[in-house]
């Protein structure tokens, strides 16, 4: 089994509002050094290895768990994972 880690973010030049509502609560709070806040996703999936894990990852991805139009994503594959 592979462990692979997901990380989905917004592409430069997409608004983030979520990631503005972050700065300007941690800025209310206090911490003047936060000039900026993005927010995304993070997931961890198991997969068996008799897949191409790397090609069931970006179909998973590009299909399902990232919009393409705004978002990109990265992803990291762990070898040898016990279950």
């Amino acid at each position: 089994m592979k462990k692979v880690k997901i990380y989905i973010t917004l592409k430069q030049g997409v608004l983030d509002p979520q990631g503005k509502a972050v700065q300007d609560s941690l800025n209310t709070l206090g911490y003047s050094e936060v000039l900026n806040a993005r927010v995304g996703k993070y997931m961890e999936l198991t997969l068996d290895d008799s897949v191409d894990v790397e090609k069931q990852v970006e179909d998973m991805c590009a299909k399902l768990l990232a919009n393409p139009v705004i978002e990109d994503y990265q992803y990291t594959v762990e070898e040898g994972i016990a279950q």
